[in-house]
């Protein structure tokens, strides 16, 4: 396991099982977004997250079969001047079961067109990494 800024405690509801009992791939990219919003409202202190999102990629490596406990651990792995990446780990029954990353782009709200990540963003994910 590597060492994570951040993880979040969400369940699996039986409406993210599909007709054999276990979650359907699509909603992975769910978890990892449900974990950053709460990270962003946490770590940021801020309730509108003004990004998009520009990549993501998951890497399956068992399936969640049934309902449960998921954990979903993530970091800030790299801050540009406009975007930034994230790394997650999902694990449920004590077992990494994906990995995933995404890019995610920071947009000005009026125009929509990128802007700089804040410097209160960058300053607290330097302090969460200590």
């Amino acid at each position: 396991m590597t060492d994570f800024i951040y993880e979040s405690e969400l369940k699996v509801r039986f409406r993210d099982l599909d007709p054999l009992g276990h979650v359907n791939n699509a909603v992975y990219a769910s978890y990892c977004e449900q974990a950053r919003i709460e990270f962003f409202r946490e770590a940021f202190d801020i309730e509108e997250v003004n990004t998009v999102l520009a990549n993501i990629e998951i890497d399956y490596r068992r399936p969640i079969d049934g309902l449960g406990e998921l954990t979903v651990a993530l970091d800030v792995t790299e801050i540009g001047n406009s975007s930034f990446e994230m790394s997650y780990e999902l694990r449920f029954d004590g077992d990494v079961v994906a990995t995933a990353s995404t890019v995610l782009v920071v947009i000005d709200p009026e125009t929509t067109k990128p802007t700089r990540v804040p410097d209160e963003w960058r300053e607290a994910v330097e302090e969460l990494r200590g």
